[in-house]
């Protein structure tokens, strides 16, 4: 089994708490919202939001992803850290274990965030999966989410 592991950091007008809050806590309310032209739902199949929750999110149709399930690992609303696993999706199945996501949410001397993330692929057995692909694609998705997520906040405030 191979590993590849990416940083990446995300910039984001939003101050590391609301963003936190967002991002970690209120997902399967938030992320409709903001984006309902890519996530249908997001809901809490298994367990009670903390460490062990399962989470299904479903995205909208014509999407190459159509669902996920996320495990939550850590949360830590103190610290602004969270990590959770990517267990299932019907991308890469036959080619990734798991991929396992790591944040940490910094503030900037301008009052916004940087959310530095640690992604970690577990490749299956000899399957190959490119780190330019990886990187092209889905830290695009996720900035482009992260602007998202900011554009709602700029436009409503005191959400």
């Amino acid at each position: 089994m191979g590993v590849i592991t990416l940083e990446n950091e995300f910039a984001v007008a939003v101050a590391p708490a609301k963003l936190f809050k967002a991002y970690c806590l209120e997902i399967d309310t938030l992320l409709p919202k903001i984006l309902p032209e890519h996530i249908k739902s997001s809901e809490i199949i298994e367990g009670n939001g903390g460490p062990g929750t399962i989470r299904k999110i479903t995205f909208a149709e014509g999407k190459d992803l159509s669902y996920a399930k996320q495990k939550i690992e850590a949360i830590d609303e103190e610290n602004l850290t969270y990590s959770f696993s990517l267990i299932e999706a019907n991308v890469w199945k036959d080619a990734v274990e798991k991929v396992t996501y790591e944040h940490k949410f910094v503030p900037t001397p301008e009052g916004g965030s940087i959310c530095k993330r640690t992604s970690t692929y577990y490749i299956k057995g000899d399957a190959e999966i490119k780190k330019d692909q990886i990187k092209d694609v889905y830290g695009k998705k996720t900035a482009g989410l992260f602007k998202a997520v900011e554009a709602y906040f700029l436009a409503n405030p005191d959400a």
